[in-house]
């Protein structure tokens, strides 16, 4: 090719770019998520402080016995368990506004929460029900924007950059519609920041939570993010975060004063390069409409600790019930998975895992309760447990997986399978 083609190309690409419409990318978080969804069951605990967290106990079930005709949406306020009576190590998974105005939150433990607001009503988690709206939000965007990345059961970016509306008032004529659909057709509500790129974007959506709208411009990076605390940075955490406060740098605006050479020495080649990136709010990551899951697990917290032995009937049955509902979320995701592994958390708080490869990916739920038991033998089990967990990786499609070899396990026998019945020792548990 020519010099005088070459100069041509690069003058219609820069030309085709000058006239391109502004980059606007949306970043959508569901506004406590959780605890909103408990809140259409249990509409007469609207406006109350409640905390979401922990397994489902006695408490929960009896419950039902108090509904009226209305159901669950009968059961008086007065009749639920509430946090000051808990008695356990759960962690709050998420709470109402009410709530966290006493200041409890995500990843707080519940025995420290109950002093905290010891009046607030306490309900366990219910994935399943979280999941089953999470796919109905964003199955709704998708109909306005398709330009969606999902980002978790409660989050999403969206690409409105070329969607009708997505230019008006710098988004917010679409962000607004997005908002009331979501409402109409679920009642929940969402909060949306829309800024030239993903970084900026989900910082935006923190500003006026709930139910909030906010657009960021380009013009708007000093007087609005970079009096900003550094760890509002998606990416800087609080070992990063210490770190800048230890170098007399505490906002956005003083980690963009400094050069990108210092950062560099300090952070080194590839996060201080990044960090100066971000404080300046350059961030090219385009909207990925689909990506594959890396891996699928199921792990679960005891409200007490639990021995290999002495407690292995209860234990046997939480890992057959992890292995089962791991089984069914693979099933209904539509992957199969060759590699299996189990997590442990000792009461110590070590923890520790081991997985194991397979010659042919499954998603049957003996053939994953089989290979994590045999991932089980390869731990110690005398300290007491915390947690357990079980992890499918290498995934590939269902039909990839038919491809390759069946995906379904021959017959597991007695002998080859590790059940309660053949413990021999505690390294031989569920």
């Amino acid at each position: 090719m020519s010099n005088p083609e070459i100069l041509r190309g690069l003058v219609l690409a820069i030309l085709l770019r000058m006239n391109a419409p502004p980059r606007r990318i949306a970043h959508l978080d569901m506004d406590a998520f959780y605890a909103s969804v408990e809140l259409l069951r249990y509409p007469q605990l609207r406006g109350l402080p409640v905390v979401i967290g922990g397994a489902r106990r006695r408490e929960d079930e009896a419950l039902r016995l108090v509904q009226d005709e209305r159901g669950l949406a009968g059961i008086p306020a007065c009749a639920f368990p509430l946090l000051r009576d808990y008695t356990g190590r759960g962690v709050i998974t998420t709470a109402t506004y009410a709530a966290r105005q006493f200041g409890v939150g995500s990843a707080l433990g519940l025995m420290k929460a109950a002093r905290l607001c010891p009046q607030a009503i306490l309900l366990p988690v219910d994935f399943d029900e979280y999941r089953k709206y999470s796919r109905l939000f964003k199955a709704i965007i998708v109909e306005i924007a398709p330009q969606m990345e999902d980002r978790g059961v409660d989050e999403v970016y969206i690409d409105f950059t070329d969607v009708p509306g997505g230019q008006r008032e710098g988004g917010r004529v679409l962000a607004r519609l997005i908002q009331r659909a979501i409402f109409e057709r679920t009642g929940l509500t969402c909060s949306i920041g829309v800024a030239p790129n993903k970084l900026i974007a989900k910082m935006a959506s923190e500003f006026n939570k709930p139910n909030g709208i906010s657009i960021i411009h380009e013009a708007d990076l000093q007087t609005r993010i970079w009096p900003l605390a550094c760890r509002k940075i998606n990416g800087i955490g609080p070992k990063a975060d210490e770190k800048l406060a230890r170098l007399g740098i505490h906002t956005i605006g003083e980690l963009a004063a400094r050069e990108r050479a210092w950062l560099i020495e300090h952070f080194g080649k590839a996060t201080g390069a990044w960090m100066h990136e971000a404080a300046h709010g350059r961030d090219e990551r385009p909207v990925v409409l689909a990506s594959e899951p890396v891996s699928i697990s199921r792990e679960t917290t005891f409200e007490r600790d639990l021995h290999a032995v002495r407690d292995r009937a209860e234990l046997g049955a939480i890992f057959t019930a992890l292995c089962e509902k791991l089984a069914g979320d693979l099933q209904r995701k539509g992957y199969v998975a060759k590699t299996i592994g189990i997590k442990l958390r000792y009461d110590d708080f070590r923890g520790v895992t081991r997985d194991h490869t397979m010659d042919r990916p499954t998603d049957d739920a003996k053939a994953i309760r089989h290979i994590a038991g045999l991932c089980l033998k390869r731990v110690p089990l005398e300290r007491r447990l915390r947690l357990l967990g079980v992890r499918v990786g290498s995934l590939q499609s269902t039909a990839q997986g038919r491809e390759s070899a069946s995906n379904r396990p021959q017959a597991l026998t007695k002998s080859a399978s590790p059940t309660i019945d053949s413990i021999a020792t505690t390294k031989q548990l569920f």
